[in-house]
């Protein structure tokens, strides 16, 4: 076997609560139209046979108190509060049953979207990855144990901007529970460990721009801040 040409960057770790190790990220899972209001307001309806996807790079992985340089080539970048769910175990055809046993822990995070971007792909009919996978635009805060945070129910999802409650909602209001999305991706892929699945955003997405702060809550996780700072 040959040497390689060039370094590559290592996996991104993300900070665990309580916890001295790091958890190094694998590959990042997002579920669309998962709160029926969010689907509402983007025009669009939910599609209640199955969940569908999209992907981000693991190199997109920005943790929190961060400040970040306004993303590149948009003039509409939204914030998408997201519960993050972070797989620890193998999950392959799993039944929902079994789905909870690969489940390592939760985060607060955020999907940074260039809305114009999305939007003009989906005009053309096109995939959406200008629009979702750029630098910085998978946020997440620390990790916090499955067995520490609890079962997952009414929890609160909330974002406020400078102050500001934008997105308010609760988890139980997901259309796609967490074992089956869970169930549903392990038809498709081997997920392993260091895999993460950002689960959807609530209604009241909305423009950042430079000079804001953003803070992600969802109750009994750490929670997540960012700040926005001029354009590269």
């Amino acid at each position: 076997m040959t040497d390689p040409l060039f370094a590559v960057p290592a996996a991104p770790l993300v900070p665990v609560e309580g916890a001295a190790g790091a958890f190094p990220v694998r590959r990042i899972f997002c579920v669309g139209r998962n709160y029926a209001a969010h689907a509402a307001e983007m025009g669009n309806e939910v599609d209640r046979e199955a969940p569908f996807y999209f992907t981000k790079s693991a190199h997109d992985i920005c943790l929190s108190g961060a400040t970040i340089p306004y993303p590149l080539e948009t003039r509409d970048c939204h914030h998408e509060m997201e519960f993050v769910v972070a797989i620890g175990a193998p999950a392959f055809r799993v039944s929902e049953a079994e789905a909870m046993t690969a489940v390592y822990g939760y985060a607060c995070g955020i999907d940074l979207t260039r809305r114009d971007l999305q939007g003009a792909a989906k005009e053309k009919r096109r995939p959406w990855d200008l629009g979702k996978d750029f630098e910085h635009s998978a946020i997440i805060a620390p990790i916090t144990p499955r067995a520490a945070f609890g079962e997952i129910g009414d929890q609160a999802i909330r974002l406020a901007v400078d102050g500001t409650v934008t997105q308010d909602a609760r988890l139980s209001d997901m259309v796609w529970s967490v074992p089956e999305v869970i169930a549903h991706l392990s038809r498709f892929y081997h997920l392993q460990p260091g895999d993460l699945i950002y689960t959807g955003t609530p209604a009241g997405v909305g423009p950042v721009g430079p000079g804001n702060v953003l803070l992600g809550e969802v109750d009994g996780l750490a929670p997540l801040y960012l700040s926005i700072d001029a354009a590269e």
